[in-house]
């Protein structure tokens, strides 16, 4: 009965956490729509479907705070119906099932046909590919794995992801195809690991020929690469970043910390010297290329004297780009038998000293860029300005290009050259060429 009373109501996906949650978002959203289904994304509906994160604390509440606030509009007969899945549904759906028992059903994040059925569809195999983007139609991301087989001490994904799966080759290259025909113009590769690509299914790290593929979709003009693991990474994709003018100069490797102890202690595989040795690799190899990381601070044992060690590392390395975190204490991990005895007033003091490092190293590398051009794509208009990015910049995460709208009009999704006449922090000013 329950299939038959969502048969003719609009579904609203409600997307919480990281881009892979966007794009199982997307993926789910092309399936209701494939089976004839209304469905809208953020918006009003009669059904809503929450795809949540569990990742760290502050996603945890933020999930939790808004399946309560879906749950409040069920009771008052705003909305008819509420289903969990995601990754916190995943990891918690007993302690869930018990404390929000009002939600209709909880599903998993490999649960995608039986949350059909429950949505009255069916899962429809020969959908390759196919999915409604949310993000601007000009750049979408491209998922090429799921799950995760590292053994990483502080990370809970593998617990609500699974092991890793990678995506045949030939099944990205229909989704490329795909997209680019919908007027995609930037994929933006996506997993948990993107160094791990293959070996499940090809036996060999297989990302260098993944991107071989991709380069020969008609349509895509930039490819960027995000989450790279830095243990065993794969050397020939830097070839490739250097030779393919479609390969955006540009990788995001989330590297943790730098002490070697702490480096142990988080299972990630490598030390001062590795890290260092393969950062000199990517400089030497492509040498124009720009380096995101992401940095944990408060990690048990993280004494004083090992959070200098990684400031220096910091203003020593002068990453393009860097995020950072505070250390979230995660049960069933291996990391949670250690005593997470760092103050939380402690750890947030370490992020805004990594980060005021990083703000003056941003301010810098922007400097450097005024005067010269930059082939840009842009996203969208913000007030008085047309808002791009650079082949050196992710959506959402770094730098923008502001060129005045006053006097110059420029499409959305559509490149343009542009000089840089002033730069701020995080922000480059420049004008038409």
């Amino acid at each position: 009965m329950r299939t038959k009373s969502v048969g003719k109501k609009k579904i609203n996906i409600v997307t919480l956490g990281c881009s892979k949650n966007i794009y199982d978002s997307e993926v789910l959203m092309g399936q209701l729509e494939a089976n004839g289904k209304q469905v809208v994304h953020e918006e009003k509906g009669d059904v809503v479907v929450i795809n949540t994160c569990g990742f760290i604390d502050n996603a945890k509440e933020e999930s939790i705070n808004t399946i309560l606030e879906y749950v409040d509009l069920k009771n008052q007969g705003v909305v008819e119906k509420v289903f969990v899945t995601g990754c916190l549904s995943e990891r918690y759906k007993p302690d869930l099932i018990r404390e929000i028992p009002d939600v209709d059903q909880y599903f998993g994040t490999r649960d995608l046909p039986i949350l059909l059925k429950h949505l009255g569809a069916d899962y429809k195999h020969e959908l390759v590919g196919e999915r409604l983007t949310t993000t601007p139609k000009h750049y979408a991301y491209l998922k090429i794995s799921e799950g995760c087989d590292r053994p990483c001490s502080f990370c809970a994904i593998p617990l609500m992801r699974g092991g890793h799966i990678s995506t045949p080759i030939e099944k990205l290259v229909i989704e490329a195809q795909k997209l680019a025909k919908k007027g995609v113009k930037e994929l933006i590769l996506i997993a948990q690991d993107l160094t791990f690509y293959g070996l499940d299914i090809y036996k060999k790290r297989a990302l260098g020929e993944l991107l071989q593929e991709l380069i020969k979709v008609d349509g895509i003009e930039w490819i960027r690469l995000h989450y790279a693991f830095p243990t065993g990474f794969p050397e020939d994709v830097l070839d490739i970043i250097r030779t393919e003018p479609k390969i955006c100069n540009y990788i995001d490797i989330p590297l943790q910390h730098i002490n070697t102890e702490l480096l142990k202690a988080m299972k990630r595989g490598t030390t001062f010297e590795k890290t260092n040795a393969l950062l000199d690799k990517f400089r030497e190899k492509v040498p124009d290329m720009a380096i995101r990381t992401t940095l944990i601070v408060g990690f048990p044992g993280e004494t004083e004297e090992r959070f200098e060690e990684l400031k220096q590392w910091v203003r020593d390395q002068r990453f393009d780009r860097l995020g950072c975190f505070t250390y979230s204490h995660e049960e069933n991990t291996t990391a949670y038998v250690l005593e997470d005895n760092i103050p939380d007033e402690v750890k947030q003091k370490r992020v805004e000293e990594i980060m005021e490092i990083q703000q003056q190293i941003s301010w810098e590398k922007n400097q450097e860029k005024v005067g010269k051009i930059f082939k840009c794509i842009f996203d969208r208009k913000e007030g008085d300005y047309f808002v791009g990015r650079t082949e050196y910049d992710s959506p959402d995460v770094d730098n923008t290009v502001l060129v005045s709208a006053k006097d110059v009009y420029i499409s959305i999704g559509e490149f343009a050259n542009v000089k840089i006449i002033s730069a701020e922090d995080y922000d480059l000013i420049g004008e038409l060429v």
